[in-house]
Parts: C-alpha cells; structure tokens; sequence
C-alpha cells in the first residue's frame, strides 16, 4: 500500500472559510503539467482576471489547457508555478469543501443518477426546501418540463427509467448548480453536445444563471460568448489574445487571433 499524500487534501477540516466574500479571481503566471506528463506544458505562464459579477469567455481548439483551468479552481489539481487567488487570497489557503461549496459547475455531459428528479437536484442534501427546489428550477427553464412528467419531481429519471433529452439533462444539471446558490459559477461547453433547439433553451437558463455571478464559460458555439464581458482565446497552453466586447471581435478591426478563433467556432459548429 502506498504511503504517499496527496497533494491536495480534500478532508481537511482547516484552512480559510469565509462567511462572505467578493468573487473576484485571478489567475497569476500560472504554469501547470500533468504528473504523468511534465515536460508537455498544458499552461505556460496564463495571466488574467475576472471580476465580481463578470462573465469570461475562453475560446480556443480543444486539448489548449481551457477545461484544466476548471481543474485548478475546484482544486482538482495544483498548478505547477504561479498563483490562483479568490479575493487576493490563494486558493490552497482555503478550505477545500468550502471553496468547492460555493462555485457552481455545468458540464457538457451531466450526471444524471436513476433516482427522482427531485434526488437529482437535491444531491442528498435533504435540507432544501421544496420551494428552494421549484425556484432553482424556475431559473434553469426546467420547472415547465418537470411538471409534464408522470409524477413531476417524484418520477424516477435516468437509466432504466424515464429517459429526458439533452436539453433536459442539461437543465436538471443547471438546477442542480443553483441550488446551492453559488457565487461563482463555471460553465464547461455546457451546450456544445446540444440541438439547436436545446440549445436555445439552455442557453436562456443558463443567461439567467450567471447573473450577479463571477462567470467563466468555457465555450465552442459562438452565441455562448456573444454577451461575455471579456474574452480569452487560447492557443497550446498561451493566451494569444484577450479583450472586452463580443462585437469588437467579430468585426473585421478586432484583434486577428480572435477573428480567427470566432471563424473557427462559427464553421464548426453553427
């Protein structure tokens, strides 16, 4: 049996849990590989910030360190150099389940367990009520669906039993990030596997979602990233170019890397 610890240990019952705090994080020279891998760099000295109640789009081909950024919040890995601050602070000076407590995830394939709808939201936390239930249900544009189904929020969903589609599944997901009321919120190509139709649907949740929240939205479709306050793009672990206002940087005097990275999300998949 291996004595090594882990690097980040995620039952540690110390470290920094604020009752309140800004939203405000910054990401400072940050350099990371992974263990299995160290000489293939997947960041190389990424700087940038997003202030509270902001929305940042990163943008980039797949496999360029956008979705290791996630990573590094939630503190599933440690970066290499550099330092990840919530408030001026570093994020290992917090106390992991706190920090993991307030930041929201939507991934792109969401977890969907056969259990109730209700379960799948609640995630075993019996303490919220039904009507903190309904309203995160309400902002994820799911309450309308939900209350088509056989039994509403008591119908078993999942494998083996009634089966919801993409944009559905997607919506359970946002529900069940809202729940817990979080004050950062990461959004990782939350609608890229998703119709057109889902898509639209999703995306008005998930518009509503990030309000009043720090925001990153890792993204691949370009109507993800039209109301960002800011965009990063991404190009083999380096930020090639970054700046304010979707529309800056699809008209034809905006930087060239992100006309290029728009045309490359445009063609793709629109």
């Amino acid at each position: 049996m291996s004595g090594n610890v882990p690097e980040i240990d995620t039952l540690q019952t110390d470290g920094f849990s604020p009752e309140e705090f800004v939203g405000c994080l910054t990401f400072s020279n940050i350099h990371f590989s992974y263990p299995t891998r160290p000489t293939v760099k997947i960041l190389d000295g990424i700087s940038y910030e997003v202030n509270p109640g902001e929305m940042v789009a990163l943008v980039g081909h797949s496999g360029c360190g956008k979705s290791t950024m996630i990573g590094l919040l939630l503190r599933y890995y440690e970066q290499s150099a550099g330092v990840v601050a919530l408030d001026g602070i570093p994020l290992r000076d917090y106390n992991v389940s706190w920090l993991r407590s307030v930041i929201g995830v939507v991934q792109q394939e969401p977890v969907i367990f056969c259990a109730t709808v209700a379960e799948n939201i609640r995630m075993g936390d019996d303490s919220f009520t039904d009507e903190e239930l309904e309203e995160a249900c309400r902002m994820a544009n799911a309450l309308e669906f939900i209350g088509k189904l056989s039994e509403g929020f008591d119908t078993v969903i999942g494998e083996g039993a009634v089966q919801l589609s993409g944009g559905q599944k997607q919506r359970i997901a946002i529900a069940r990030a809202l729940i817990r009321k979080p004050q950062i919120l990461l959004l990782d190509e939350a609608t890229s596997a998703l119709d057109t139709e889902s898509e639209h649907a999703v995306q008005q949740a998930l518009d509503k979602a990030r309000q009043n929240r720090t925001t990153i939205s890792i993204a691949h479709r370009l109507s993800t990233v039209r109301d960002a306050d800011k965009i990063i793009v991404f190009e083999e672990g380096h930020i090639v170019e970054q700046g304010e206002q979707v529309e800056r940087r699809i008209c034809d005097s905006g930087p060239i890397r992100i006309r290029h990275a728009f045309v490359f999300i445009h063609n793709s998949f629109d």
